[in-house]
């Protein structure tokens, strides 16, 4: 803490915009002011990028509050939050810069605002380093809606790498506080599903190419169960610019979703995009747990090794700890 402000260090763990988009949520639900120093210290180009300046706006918005530092390749912000107001907000990165990360920054303030809120982001739908959008909707939102809340995610326009140009809404109430989930049996995986899409100058061949691959490496691991993996081509009224890629879901009978994603790429065999998104799904099935590790990655766990008096059973309790917010904007 610097006075009443609390400090950060941008450049901790690997250094990159993650850091920026916690804090700054935080402090805007705390209503803490911030001083983020060594903004994105471990990449290659440091400081601010739109993705992330556009980022910081629509906080900023949110909550009325006052943004220092706010520039293209800045390293250091300051962030002095007011009340969570909701209403309806734009960002727009201008660039290839994920939505689903935007999303990942507003939603705790928006959650906890005082009236519900519609937020337009805009850049990329399906880009590298984040989650795709069709996470996002598959996964990401089933699961976290277990909380006791709803959203609503539209998908108005995809856009991909460089270009960008996708457009989402996203609309939801705010809550009085957040119910904690009990999610500890895998049970069986009972359905696969996913879809694998080509947009703009693509053929759809690559989209069947990328799901029978998909399927062809399931099955080796998997025999016995329907693979439905659709491939589509985005209606060019609803996707900027060209792009690919694929996503794999298992769903179990207990309600688990984990997933495989891969892009397509310039020179990237499409059979190779395929069996990429197979082989992340296999492996967050191998490991047991009831989540894959892009929604594992948002939180800290604690792992205690039960006592058992069977000697040749080990049960172990993982426990993620809330922060017990309750909406003060309610």
């Amino acid at each position: 803490m610097d006075g009443d402000r609390v400090e950060i260090d941008g450049g901790i763990m690997e250094g990159g915009g993650q850091i920026l988009r916690v804090s700054t949520a935080l402090s805007c639900l705390l209503g803490l002011p911030l001083r983020v120093r060594r903004i994105r210290a471990g990449r290659s180009q440091p400081g601010l990028r739109p993705q992330h300046l556009s980022g910081l706006a629509i906080i900023r918005d949110l909550c009325e509050g006052r943004l220092e530092g706010g520039e293209i390749g800045s390293t250091e912000i300051t962030f002095t939050p007011g009340k969570i107001k909701g209403g309806t907000h734009t960002a727009d990165t201008k660039t290839a810069g994920s939505v689903c990360l935007l999303m990942q920054v507003a939603m705790p303030c928006v959650l906890f605002a005082a009236s519900p809120s519609e937020l337009h982001l805009k850049g990329g739908t399906n880009a590298e380093m984040a989650p795709q959008i069709d996470y996002t909707v598959m996964v990401f939102k089933p699961i976290v809606e277990k909380f006791n809340f709803t959203f609503n995610c539209d998908i108005k326009k995809r856009g991909y790498y460089p270009q960008g140009g996708g457009e989402v809404v996203v609309q939801m109430s705010p809550v009085k506080e957040l119910s904690p989930i009990n999610l500890t049996e895998r049970g069986i995986v009972t359905k696969i599903y996913g879809r694998a899409f080509v947009a703009g100058a693509l053929p759809i061949k690559l989209a069947k190419d990328m799901s029978a691959a998909a399927v062809r490496c399931i099955r080796k691991e998997i025999r016995d169960l329907y693979i439905n993996i659709q491939p589509v081509r985005e209606p060019d009224d609803q996707a900027f610019g060209t792009g690919s890629g694929i996503i794999v879901v298992a769903e179990t009978s207990t309600g688990c979703l984990l997933a495989g994603s891969s892009l397509g790429k310039r020179g990237k065999n499409s059979d190779k995009v395929g069996i990429e998104a197979a082989e992340i799904l296999l492996r967050n099935l191998k490991h047991g747990g009831t989540v894959d590790d892009s929604l594992q990655d948002q939180a800290k766990f604690t792992v205690t090794k039960l006592e058992e008096e069977d000697p040749g059973k080990d049960t172990y309790i993982i426990e993620c700890q809330g922060m017990g917010m309750i909406n003060p904007n309610l």
